[in-house]
């Protein structure tokens, strides 16, 4: 009996498999006849009967319509093909599954209308059918799924009423769908019926003690907020927004004491009466203790904003009051929302000055077209990451202050009137990613410093008046996608080396206006500037000429200034009459520093101030006389390697100069002691923060950390004459200074490309589960060993699973483990204090998360050709950044 079963399911479940299509032929090569069923990917059977009662193929890229066939699986229990790509139908037969506990078909392409055979299943506890393309409306049948708990049909095309009798089910908690009268219920504590077509007035709240989240966004209703939402007491999330709710914004939602999120942008509420000028209805709100999220815009509120706005709850985050029709000027009393992350107030009709107040909004990470003149007080907010101040009136200067922000992202302050008072210094400015200067009245050069600012996207100053020439250093800005410096009064060459930046697409067009309508400029003529003139004869006279004008006089200072410096520094050491032996000059630098002071710099060596120890040495904490805290790392001159490691370190570390690589103060070196002084890094390394109990880092922190590292990275590959290979990028080799930024260090074992060479062989091995397999196997590296190496640190970063954990055996890496793993989902594979189901950015956390994961399986791919360069990397990375906080931002 079991056996003729079996084979039923077995042939099921093959005819299921002929009408599909997946990626790499998974079933195709899984789901043979010649194993038992049970034994199938996605399959569970019952422990006794061996008969087929759990398929589960979420997430397994299968493609085709859902055939008939799954109808004789008469044992199942729960059928999940949720995030595929099925389409068509739902064939009727699956109404047969009188057991079905569970069904799950979300996020796929499934069409038609939601089937009446639906409520033969009634034993269906869970139905989750959302982000589909169901038409049509909710068929009366449903009522008999008399077990259901959960109903999820967000997200489809669905219209019309839903049947009122479906929320007498006593057992459904928890309703994602289609709107209808359902707060008659003492049960509900969720209604999310956001993201359809629904019409009509929002029904009374009589009886909804339980509701705690209600989400009715973009939809079609209409008529007034009722004063009964004041019955739903325990209410938390009110999200109305996207609708054609009208009339005034009711003073009843200041009874909702546990209120956290009121989100009611894009309807036509108003504040209340015609000769009430002020929003009232904020002052109800401050009786709202918890609330963190304020979203009014889109609304035709007019009025003032009152001075109580700083009486509301100082747990407020979030205040979105755009388009509002705003009038008058923002009050002082703003300032008391300490907590604020993000203040909205763009296109309105406010005027007067920018309170100073709002400087002490230390949190504050955006701040929206704000009228009057810039406070200096705005490079206080050391947290702003958004600055939009564009198509205002103001007149003032710049502050200087601004350009302290460093973490900021993007700035626009285009379409204004301002100027400079100061030359524009943005070399602090180490995270932006957009700047929008144009339409103003700048002067002065551009200076160099802006070509520091590797991570920039899109660069505007045109149309303002500033002048000189385009700085050499632009070549820096290797992530810039846009420039535009066109309509100011550059002079010069435009530098050719501009057309080293990979993203810039203006060389790659035909014509570009970029530079146009700066008559002293000369450049190719398809970037629509005057030709450059090429007259050799004269360059040459001109050059002889400056050469004995100022040439001579200035070799001759030179001479004799070398020769004052030698006599002084001899007679200086005539003059020494305590030399010390082991007081040798730090290479390349010009601080003496002895064994003696670094002694007493650690208590000698005592081990309360170790940091920690590697391959070559120890690492101290130490004080230097001057009271400066560094990193002294001391080499182990007994172990084999360790003279090579610290010329290596040495050589390398004090010729790279770069704000994300451990900066080397100076070296000690004798016959018998040798050390590294060091920047010392208050807050550790990655791998203290990643695998210990007392340390967690947010998504943000790791994001940052990780586009930091792929800086460095980039930097030593690309950032000199010849690359750097660092050849052991891992956790403890990257540090983190008082700001959390990341400093690659460790550079024992770093190889120097020759000219020419892209890959060197070494009998040197770095750390084992970072090492890419062709370092691992034969010796050899290369720049693609460091992005390999940058893969598996980035697993690591967001799994918190370590290469070498002991459920990767040499035929599961962790990388191939990531690889299998990331189709079932972030949630399968992320740190599980990273990502929770229940975190309100659960699914944007997760979307971040898995982009995160495929950037590194194509870094750690087995071939080195396969995986990317390190400057896609950083860019990639910004770009999930930025999308990730885009989407937090709009959530």
């Amino acid at each position: 009996m079991t056996v003729r079963n079996l084979n039923f399911d077995q042939f099921a479940l093959l005819e299921f498999k002929d009408r599909i299509a997946g990626p790499q032929n998974v079933l195709a090569n899984n789901w043979t006849a010649s194993t038992s069923v049970c034994n199938w990917i996605g399959v569970s059977c019952g422990i006794l009967h061996k008969r087929v009662i759990a398929l589960n193929l979420k997430s397994m890229n299968l493609r085709g319509s859902i055939p008939p066939h799954l109808g004789n699986l008469s044992f199942l229990l729960s059928l999940d093909l949720s995030r595929n790509h099925f389409y068509g139908h739902l064939p009727k037969e699956l109404g047969q599954l009188h057991r079905l506990r569970i069904l799950r078909l979300s996020y796929n392409r499934l069409n038609g209308e939601i089937p009446s055979w639906l409520g033969n299943l009634q034993g269906v506890r869970r139905l989750r059918m959302k982000n589909n393309n169901f038409i049509g409306t909710i068929p009366e049948t449903l009522v008999n799924m008399s077990n259901l708990e959960i109903l999820n049909l967000g997200f489809n095309q669905l219209s019309g009423k839903v049947p009122s009798s479906i929320f007498k089910i006593s057992s459904l908690k928890i309703i994602f769908g289609i709107p209808s009268s359902i707060f008659n219920s003492t049960t509900l504590e969720v209604i999310g019926l956001y993201d359809n077509k629904l019409e009509g007035d929002l029904p009374p709240i009589t009886n909804a003690p339980k509701l705690e989240i209600l989400l009715l966004w973009r939809n079609k209703l209409s008529g007034n907020i009722p004063n009964s939402i004041s019955n739903a007491s325990m209410l938390k999330k009110l999200e109305l927004s996207r609708n054609l709710f009208s009339g005034p914004i009711p003073k009843m939602l200041g009874s909702l004491k546990h209120l956290e999120v009121l989100k009611i942008f894009d309807n036509n509420l108003i504040t209340g009466s015609a000769t009430d000028h002020e929003w009232s209805f904020l002052s109800s709100l401050t009786n709202c203790r918890n609330l963190r999220k304020i979203g009014v815009s889109g609304n035709p509120l007019s009025g003032v904003l009152p001075t109580y706005i700083g009486n509301l709850s100082k747990s407020l985050q979030y205040f979105y009051a755009d388009e509002c029709e705003l009038q008058g000027i923002i009050p002082m009393e703003i300032g008391n929302l300490t907590n604020l992350l993000l203040l909205q107030l763009d296109y309105n009709k406010l005027s007067g000055l920018i309170p100073a107040s709002i400087g002490g909004m230390r949190n504050l990470q955006g701040l929206n077209k704000l009228h009057g003149s810039i406070p200096s007080c705005l490079g206080n907010i050391t947290s702003l990451g958004y600055l939009y101040l564009d198509s205002n009136k103001l007149s003032s200067t710049i502050p200087s202050t601004l350009w302290n922000l460093k973490d900021i992202l993007e700035i626009d302050l285009s379409s204004n009137h301002l100027h400079n008072s100061h030359a524009i210094d943005v070399g602090n400015l180490r995270s932006l990613l957009k700047l929008n200067l144009s339409r103003n009245l700048l002067t002065g050069d551009i200076l160099s410093t802006f070509g520091g600012l590797i991570t920039l996207v899109s660069l505007d100053l045109s149309n303002n008046i500033l002048h000189g020439h385009i700085p050499e250093s632009f070549d820096g800005l290797i992530s810039l996608e846009f420039l535009d410096l066109c309509n100011n009064n550059l002079s010069g060459v435009i530098p050719k080396s501009l057309e080293k930046l990979l993203y810039l697409k203006i060389f790659s067009n035909f014509s570009s206006t970029s530079f146009m309508k700066n008559y002293a400029l000369c450049g190719p003529p398809r970037l629509l500037v005057p030709p450059c003139k090429n007259d050799i004869h004269k360059n040459s006279q001109t050059i002889i000429l400056h050469a004995f004008r100022y040439g001579l006089p200035t070799i001759g200072i030179v001479v004799v200034l070398i020769v004052l410096t030698i006599m002084y520094r001899r007679c200086q050491r005539r003059s020494t009459a305590l030399p010390i032996k082991d007081d040798l000059l730090s290479l390349k630098t010009p601080r003496r520093i002895s064994h003696a002071e670094l002694s007493r710099a650690t208590n000698g060596f005592e081990e309360s101030n170790m940091l920690g120890s590697g391959s070559f040495g120890y690492v101290y904490k130490g004080r230097l006389s001057d009271g400066m805290e560094v990193a002294i790392k001391v080499f182990n001159l007994q172990t084999e390697g360790a003279f090579r490691s610290f010329d290596i370190e040495c050589d390398a570390m004090l010729n790279i100069v770069h704000r994300n690589i451990v900066k080397v103060i100076t070296c000690c070196s004798s016959v018998d002691f040798k050390a590294l002084v060091l920047d010392y890094m208050s807050n550790g390394n990655l791998e203290k923060w990643l695998h210990s109990k007392n340390c967690f880092l947010d998504i943000i922190q790791r994001v940052d950390i990780m586009i930091d590292v792929a800086v460095a990275i980039e930097h030593l590959h690309n950032g000199h004459p010849t690359p750097i290979i660092h050849c052991d990028i891992k956790p403890s080799n990257i540090l983190l200074d008082e700001d959390m930024v990341a400093h690659v260090g460790d550079f024992g074992v770093a190889k120097l490309l020759g000219e020419g060479e892209v890959m060197k062989q070494t009998m040197t091995l770095a750390t084992i589960g970072y090492m890419a397999p062709e370092f691992g196997s034969a010796g050899l590296v290369s720049i693609k060993s460091d992005v390999y190496s940058y893969g598996i640190v980035l697993i690591e970063t967001f799994t918190k699973r370590k290469p070498t954990d002991n459920v990767f055996v040499e035929e599961e890496t962790i990388r191939h483990w990531m690889e299998s793993s990331l189709p079932k989902g972030a949630i399968e594979i992320a740190d599980v204090d990273l990502l929770r189901r229940e975190d309100e950015y659960f699914v944007v956390k997760a979307n971040c998360i898995s982009s995160i994961m495929e950037l590194a399986l194509n870094c750690s791919a087995e071939l080195p050709e396969e995986r990317k360069e390190m400057k896609d990397v950083v860019v990639e990375l910004k770009k999930i950044k930025q999308r990730l906080l885009n989407n937090i931002q709009h959530f």
